[in-house]
């Protein structure tokens, strides 16, 4: 017997098994569905009756038992519930056939089926036929063919398209309309430079860290590494703390983590970023074009957001490598409560390895530190997740991150030792309530207290002299985001932001004595609106708003009283099928900075310490970019080009680090940049190729300084990176070179160097940046091989090389007059061959 016939006998038995004790079978409701040609098969036994069909027609069918007791009741009843044709040939033959024409109902509601959507348009495609749904969300159409598709839209929705053939069961179908969140439609960049890197429709960058690749020079994601291979941003001294975003400092860069302002970024000196990656789920960069939503940062923006999905079963993971070791998980509590949390020490207080050893090299050269000293790192991060419904969450963040330096210094003449302690210490915290009031409305309420704190203590020999020094910020903020969707294409936000920021400066020295506390507190409010629109066929995006500042001092209300308009823009526009087009300009300030202590300030070791505007001696600082860029956009290649042009004014001379006669005096100015950026992709599954080229122009103008315009400390002309990543099954390479022309310094004067007019005596300077250091060029590798611990659990093993060819870059010089009243050049060089290895594991 074949197959098919063989299980058509097996339901049929099982059929007349179930229905024959009933005594009144066609009434029974409670059996069902079963398959509707073992049902005919039990009507053929039980009428007498007939019923021809094709196989293929009634196969996939089935059907609840009929309420009725008669043939002709049950048979409508099946015609109602299948949409078949059913036509009586005689009084003992029936045929049934599939009907081209079919009538259907549904009922629309929203998403989480809560509410009904009344008022929605459903259209049926490639006829004149439309219809509105009613009151209760519902709708029917009659005689429809049955492959017809049907479009069903309302304001606040997703458009759903869905076949009429899926709306011919009884009782009616219930649809489910996607609620509709406004966001510029993304132009994804497949594998921009490596995976997990995505270029967005606004022109930002977004980092992936669970999808991310390899970078050379990188064992395993590092963010503020990662940004630095992006045209247009660079650190000039190699450092993670001093990102320099189109020829801006990094103080003048926002870096929020989950929303919170931190005013700490990197450990072991900026070596080292301070954000554990493995919990972080997007890094979103901006260079320009800013959402009305973001205050701060005049050069730039980075977002970082750890996880904010509850994940249904544990998941974590941990690490080591010559610097540190780490570890993360995420704990389900509940089905709607979870725990995240992560911790990262660094080895280096009772381990020295190879990269620590060129990390010291690096941090304490030329300086009077010898080897006994002590150095650790460490931070923690702790977020919960409660959903409170399917419409309300709340989020509750933690991160802390901390640097300790100890150490002694010896004169080896006399043997006589002074002990210094450097600690540096971010304590954050932070809440946000996100709410989805209706298919249109939706609020995000975010509030956050951070702490950052920079203690220097030093002893001289025999308790000679104390010198303490103390740098303080306590910031908290609240803020209202609201987001209405008046159209399925355009959105409008709007929002007020509450920030309080206090800042302390605090020296004392016991002789001779000296002591200064200077304290200052500036309230910031902030309302912001913005209209987001992308266009059905997304060929244009664009988003435009602006945002007032009122700025004042809380403590006078007089001293500091000022209003500041900050419009933004942003435009994406589709030429073609890969060309686009964009343009972006901004406004922005901020009324924090931070002041460079110098190498000749704190025994050798550059000290940063943020400090208010006081609309006087330090104004407000203020920004003004726009940009226009053309990208060609290809799965297999990606080309860009965008020129800028960028003013910051409000700047001083003591936030630059100048390191020459104008270093301590304190002049305002401004600085103006124009570049161009290119960048050019080519990427396949198995690898990826890229030259990035960037070209600025970078100059002060201070008008109290002779002369007024000279080249900007962070003017680097030509700035190129090579580079290019393979992927094999598991393993990973990445290889790159970095050049850059020259920075700007400032020598003496070789006729007069030495001004003994003054006492101390000074040094006579040249015009300011007037010559320039060698180019600069290191080249970086990296390996990552992934591979299966048992069931459930990943590792991997990473090696990196800094430098490989060992080239000695000098990343600056500066001159200070020595005990013996010469002048002594002092040069900063950059890391040497640098190793690391790293294992981890995943769970």
């Amino acid at each position: 017997m074949p197959k098919t016939h063989l299980r058509h006998f097996f339901l049929t038995l099982t059929a007349v098994f179930l229905f024959a004790p009933v005594q009144n079978w066609g009434q029974d409701q409670g059996i069902g569905p079963i398959p509707l040609f073992s049902y005919l098969q039990v009507l053929e036994e039980r009428y007498d009756v007939k019923f021809s069909y094709v196989d293929e027609d009634i196969a996939p069918l089935t059907i609840k038992t009929a309420p009725g007791d008669s043939l002709e009741d049950i048979l409508a009843w099946i015609q109602a519930h299948t949409q078949l044709k059913i036509q009586k040939l005689s009084d003992r033959y029936y045929t049934i056939a599939q009907n081209p024409m079919v009538d259907i109902c549904a009922r629309v509601l929203d998403n989480f089926e809560r509410n009904t959507v009344a008022g929605a348009t459903v259209k049926v495609l490639e006829s004149e036929i439309a219809l509105i749904t009613d009151l209760d969300g519902s709708f029917s159409l009659t005689d429809i063919p049955k492959d017809a598709i049907l479009e069903i839209r309302h304001v606040g929705f997703k458009t759903l398209f869905v076949r009429a053939k899926e709306l011919i069961a009884r009782p009616c179908t219930r649809l489910k309309l996607d609620e509709f969140y406004q966001e510029l439609d993304e132009v994804i960049v497949h594998q921009f430079l490596t995976t997990g890197l995505t270029r967005l429709a606004d022109g930002s960058i977004q980092m992936d860290t669970d999808d991310f690749g390899i970078l050379p020079g990188l064992a395993e994601p590092d963010i503020l590494q990662t940004v630095q291979a992006l045209p247009g941003i660079k650190s000039i001294d190699e450092t993670v703390s001093d990102i320099n975003i189109r020829g801006g400092t990094n103080d003048q860069n926002l870096i929020l983590w989950d929303g919170i302002k931190m005013y700490q970024s990197g450990h072991f000196f900026g070596l080292i970023s301070a954000f554990n990656p493995y919990l972080t789920d997007k890094i979103t960069l901006i260079k320009n074009g800013t959402s009305a939503r973001y205050g701060d940062g005049v050069s730039g923006m980075l977002d970082m957001r750890t996880k904010n999905e509850i994940a249904p079963s544990f998941l974590g993971g941990a690490g080591i490598n010559l610097i540190g070791g780490d570890f993360y998980a995420q704990v389900p509590l509940a089905h709607n409560l979870a725990l995240q949390f992560s911790g990262r020490r660094s080895l280096t207080d009772f381990l020295e390895t190879p990269t620590y050893g060129q990390f010291v090299e690096r941090v304490f050269q030329d300086t009077r530190v010898n080897s006994d000293s002590e150095f650790y790192f460490y931070d923690f991060t702790g977020k919960l997740l409660y959903d409170i419904d399917p419409y309300h969450k709340l989020r509750i963040s933690f991160i802390n991150i901390n640097n300790r330096l100890d150490y002694r210094e010896t004169n080896e003449d006399n043997f006589r030792s002074s002990q210094s302690i450097l600690d540096q210490a971010n304590l954050s915290f932070g809440g946000s309530w996100e709410s989805q009031w209706t298919p249109r409305f939706s609020t995000f309420l975010h509030l956050y207290y951070t702490q950052y704190t920079l203690e220097a203590e030093n002893t001289t020999a025999n308790g000679e002299q104390n010198l303490f020094q103390n740098n303080e910020v306590l910031e908290t903020a609240v803020k209202l985001h609201t987001q209405y969707q008046l159209m399925e294409n355009l959105g409008w936000s709007n929002g007020y932001q509450l920030t309080e920021t206090g800042i302390r400066n605090a020296t004392n020295v016991s002789a001779p004595p000296f002591r200064s506390d200077i304290k200052g507190v500036l309230r910031t409010h902030a309302l912001f609106s913005e209209l987001e629109y992308a266009s059905p066929n997304g060929r244009l995006n664009a988003r435009g708003g602006g945002r007032l500042n009122y700025i004042n001092d809380p403590g006078t209300f007089t001293t500091f009283d000022r209003y500041i308009v900050e419009p933004r823009g942003n435009v994406n526009y589709a030429l073609g099928e890969h060309f686009h087009v964009e343009a972006q300009g901004e406004f922005k300030s901020q009324v924090t900075n931070q002041v460079v202590d110098l190498e000749q300030n704190f025994l050798g070791i550059e000290k940063r310490r943020w400090i208010l505007s006081d609309n006087d001696s330090l104004p407000v600082t203020q920004s003004r970019q726009a940009s226009l860029g053309f990208h060609y956009d290809h799965p297999k290649l990606f080309m860009g080009l965008e020129g800028f042009y960028k003013q910051v004014k409000g700047i001083s001379t003591e936030t630059q680090g100048f390191q020459n006669i104008d270093q301590f005096n304190g002049e305002t100015g401004r600085y103006d940049v124009k570049g161009l950026e290119f960048l050019i992709n080519k990427k396949t599954k198995d690898y990826s190729i890229w030259a990035g080229y960037t070209f600025t122009i970078n100059d002060y103008n201070f008008p109290e300084i002779d002369p007024s315009q000279f080249p900007n400390n962070l003017d680097i002309r030509h700035t190129l990176t090579l580079a290019g990543t393979y992927t094999y099954q598991g393993l990973k390479l990445g290889v790159g070179l970095s050049y850059r022309s020259g920075r700007p310094f400032t020598q003496p004067d070789p006729e007069n160097p030495i001004n003994t007019d003054f006492f101390p005596s000074r040094i006579n300077f040249q015009a300011p940046n007037s010559s320039r250091l060698p180019e600069y060029l290191r080249a970086d590798a990296s390996a990552i091989y992934k591979f299966a611990l048992g069931t459930g659990t990943k590792a991997s093993i990473g090696a990196s090389i800094l430098n490989f060819t060992n080239r000695r870059n000098v990343l600056n010089t500066y001159y200070r007059i020595s005990d013996e009243g010469e002048i002594e050049s002092i040069e900063n060089l950059s890391l040497g061959i640098t190793p690391n290895a790293s294992f981890r594991v995943q769970f």
